[in-house]
């Protein structure tokens, strides 16, 4: 290829203090805290309980792609290599100008960057709220000094947000935004027992929307595991690593970045807010050409009842698809999805260096080798590029 890629489901491995380091002191004892024992193994509390992310992830992980064999077939275990790392021991993962030397070997210009351990902790917060905006005021502070959010305009660090309170969101979506943030993360669900596209959650999305600041919804803790996994028999207290079954088919990736993409469209965000762009992170994209189908079909059903947002549109599923951008997981078929929501809004993401990603992030091309040259372009890097709102150079001719 002419052109380098631009990754738009990038990662890094967080250090013990990354919701310490900045915190206050009157939460320090109560925030997202790490403790080392004897085998150097980091346990994850928030006070003195373990979170749903009980190990830090990054101390003993499985190896860029070793799990690909899970989701492609022809591997018995799962396992594609069986390589274990300890992330410092690779600078790359944990420092941005180490990861710049990588990207420049990987052909990889820009990247979309991802908490490891950050995403996953919302629900170990959410029965406090001032303790929730401390503490992700804390990481996205720490964000700003080891990453940043447009670092030489190829590293772009995502912070966290949430809707548990709209006041306190908008004090910390204002304060990012200045400091320089060209998307913001939410955590895939309903919030304080609301939709995310509620009403009163309007000024937060009416400032994205004129920022013209992409809202990410990247897989997370959602919360799932009390909300509903519980009432078909399933411990809500399972970390992690020790998700059953049902547990990984009922309260993870899929349903929680359903109901809210639902959420988002039958309650009308979309129309109340039309400049509003929203990005599906590690979600996957096998689930979307049904749940077109379902809005419409669920619009139509509840043409006579209430409608939280205003009026809807006579088809639903165009203002979603408008609106959503999506990187699929490497191993769905990006050619159907293309066809369901177009050429301009699949993005390639790599999930590098994450073991359930790609091994290389060029690995990805092959996906996409019967695809016209230009759409691929579009897939690998011109999408992603106006999103970030970086140039997209066109080679010589």
């Amino acid at each position: 290829m002419d052109y380098a890629l631009i990754d738009a489901d990038g990662h890094y491995y967080e250090p013990d203090d990354c919701f310490s380091r900045h915190i206050e002191a009157r939460y320090r004892d109560a925030t997202i805290r790490v403790r080392r024992g004897e085998d150097g193994l980091g346990r994850v509390f928030v006070g003195d309980r373990r979170t749903f992310m009980s190990v830090m992830p990054g101390d003993y992980a499985s190896a860029p792609g070793a799990l690909q064999g899970l989701f492609v077939g022809g591997v018995s275990d799962g396992f594609s290599h069986r390589d274990v790392i300890n992330a410092k021991d690779y600078p790359a993962f944990t420092t941005p100008a180490d990861r710049l030397t990588l990207m420049d070997s990987q052909g990889v210009q820009a990247t979309i960057l991802l908490p490891t351990l950050g995403v996953a902790v919302e629900q170990d917060l959410a029965h406090d709220v001032e303790l929730t905006y401390a503490s992700l005021r804390a990481f996205n502070r720490w964000l700003e000094d080891d990453w940043g959010y447009a670092t030489r305009e190829r590293i772009f660090a995502v912070p966290l947000l949430s809707l548990l309170d709209i006041d306190h969101a908008m004090v910390e979506l204002r304060r990012v935004l200045d400091a320089g943030a060209r998307l913001v993360h939410l955590r895939p669900g309903p919030v304080g027992g609301r939709s995310p596209a509620h009403p009163v959650n309007d000024p937060f999305w009416a400032t994205c929307a004129e920022a013209g600041v992409p809202v990410v919804f990247h897989t997370s803790n959602c919360g799932y595991a009390e909300l509903y996994g519980v009432h078909w028999s399933e411990d809500p207290g399972n970390p992690s690593h020790l998700q059953s079954p049902l547990q990984w088919a009922l309260c993870n990736t899929e349903r929680p970045i359903v109901d809210t993409l639902t959420a988002l469209t039958l309650h009308n965000l979309f129309g109340r807010h039309p400049d509003i762009r929203i990005l599906s992170i590690e979600n996957g994209s096998s689930w979307l050409k049904p749940l077109l189908k379902t809005v419409d079909k669920a619009a139509a059903l509840g043409r006579r009842g209430p409608t939280i947002g205003g009026a809807l549109p006579a088809r639903p599923s165009e203002a979603l698809t408008s609106h959503l951008w999506v990187v699929p997981f490497p191993e769905d078929d990006v050619d159907d999805l293309i066809g369901v929501l177009g050429p301009d809004q699949v993005l390639f993401g790599s999930d590098y260096p994450h073991p359930e990603g790609l091994r290389e992030p060029l690995d990805y091309v092959a996906s996409l080798a019967g695809q016209d040259p230009l759409i691929t372009r579009k897939v690998l890097r011109s999408n992603t590029a106006g999103l970030l709102r970086i140039p997209d150079r066109q080679p010589a001719s």
